[in-house]
């Protein structure tokens, strides 16, 4: 009977133990040699948390996000930046990063929303289309379920041990307190035999005779120190200012932009021509109209848009102006793509106007208005960029007095504007002050001989001068 009572104490003690603690549940169950005995003494709870975390799996829905195809000339670019990290929440389409390509800047959406996963490049890295850039797990911020039970799992077993360290302190504390106090009064006798000991200590320093006074000995005489020699070990003066350096890698449109101009003066003949303008008749147009225009079409009338028109009419009197070399061909067209000189942050594009030679003045501005203002935001395509059969370039609007603008091959030319400024000119035997444009066509020789170089700006002056010629069938 006794020993039926005492295995019925020690089972029951054994039963609450097992509930006490999850931890030592599981360690208990890897050493019994029943497994059902040991998952029966597991709590439900705790069962399926475990069964949740062993057969779910985030990797296996991330998704791998390639290099898109940027255009056809474009194979590679330069990954600029990221806009996200790891662990990110993320919608549909939204901008994760940035690549740097000769021409553009081309964002990579995001193709579902979700949560960035891994990022496989790093920046200021070149990548290639179709390469893998990064993984999204997709879902509204990423999958929640499987995260949220591992990391349920994760904080359980961690909580348990927690709160055994924290009883461990508690009971070294318990320990520790009377050895503290055993010290404090240990420490105390010491203090008070050590002031015991202060007076007499004092009395025999007192009762000591007092050292005999040394005979006073005349004090050696200074060595002299001698002076070094300003020849030998003079510091060098302090530079004044800054002289700090700092070290930026170039971007790919700039260099791209340094390799074509270089290639285009190696490979034209250039040569530059000038003339200067009288604007005074198309500021008396300007200043007319451009109220009614902005009031009635919604844009600025500018000195672009009567350029542009000026040079098509020229181009069609001297059509070699518009063509260019390919091998040992010309190629003459009957159309004008007007390539418009932009500044941007980035560096000088140049989008392009298409069929120019169709268009009023009215449409030219619009047309360059908006592809101004998709430089200056970045959102210029390849197709905004590709082709031009002549370019335009505005210095004026930075105060530039005259220069040779260089050829964007494979065109012809190029004709540089430049500020307006007043000078004193001979009109009709007179002196008078007149607002004066120096312009300056730079073209290749191999296609433009000078007559024509000479006549086309020429011709360029005249319309401008007197804008009424622009209604003519041909110049007179």
């Amino acid at each position: 009977m006794l020993r039926n009572s005492s295995r019925i104490l020690a089972s029951s003690s054994s039963t609450s133990a097992l509930r006490r603690s999850g931890v030592r549940t599981l360690v208990v169950a890897r050493n019994v040699a029943k497994p059902q005995l040991a998952r029966a003494a597991i709590p439900a709870q705790q069962q399926i948390v475990f069964r949740s975390a062993f057969h779910s799996s985030s990797l296996l829905l991330a998704e791998t996000v390639k290099v898109p195809q940027m255009a056809e000339s474009i194979t590679e670019g330069t990954l600029k930046q990221w806009n996200k990290q790891v662990g990110d929440s993320v919608s549909q389409d939204e901008e994760i990063a940035t690549i740097e390509t000769d021409k553009i800047d081309v964002s990579v959406n995001a193709p579902m929303a979700g949560k960035i996963v891994e990022l496989l490049a790093e920046e200021d890295s070149t990548v290639t289309v179709g390469q893998d850039l990064f993984k999204i797990e997709p879902g509204e911020g990423g999958g929640e379920g499987s995260g949220a039970a591992s990391e349920k799992d994760k904080s359980q077993p961690s909580g348990a041990a927690k709160s055994e360290a924290k009883n461990a302190e508690e009971g070294n504390k318990d320990q520790a307190a009377p050895e503290a106090a055993k010290e404090k009064g240990a420490s105390e006798e010491v203090h008070q035999k050590q002031d015991q000991k202060a007076p007499a200590l004092e009395k025999s320093e007192a009762e000591k005779p007092a050292p005999k006074k040394e005979e006073s000995s005349p004090a050696p005489a200074p060595k002299k120190e001698e002076k070094p020699k300003k020849d030998e070990g003079a510091k060098p003066e302090k530079a004044l200012g800054s002289r700090n350096e700092t070290r930026v890698k170039m971007s790919r449109m700039r260099q791209t932009i340094s390799t074509r101009l270089k290639a285009s003066q190696n490979a034209a003949a250039s040569l530059t021509t000038f003339n200067e303008i009288d604007m005074s008749s198309l500021m008396d147009f300007r200043k007319l109209y451009k109220d009614g225009i902005l009031k009635a079409d919604g844009v600025k009338l500018g000195f672009m848009s009567a350029f542009a028109k000026a040079s098509c009419l020229a181009l069609k009197e001297i059509p070699a102006a518009n063509a260019s070399i390919e091998g040992d061909t010309i190629v003459y067209r009957d159309y004008v793509d007007l390539s418009v000189a932009v500044a941007t942050p980035k560096g000088l594009v140049t989008p392009v106007v298409r069929n120019a030679e169709s268009m009023g003045l009215i449409e030219i501005e619009k047309a360059i208005a908006e592809l101004g203002k998709k430089a200056r935001d970045n959102k210029l395509g390849i197709e905004d960029m590709s082709g031009g059969t002549f370019t335009i370039s505005n210095g004026g609007v930075f105060g530039s007095l005259y220069g040779t603008p260089i050829i964007n091959l494979p065109q012809a030319a190029v004709l540089g504007m430049h500020a307006i400024k007043e000078k004193p000119v001979v009109v009709n035997g007179q002196i008078v002050i007149r607002p004066i444009m120096v312009v300056a066509l730079t073209y290749d020789h191999r296609l433009l001989d000078g007559r024509e170089a000479v006549t086309f700006l020429v011709r360029v002056k005249e319309y401008i001068e007197d804008s009424r010629r622009m209604l003519l069938p041909s110049p007179l």
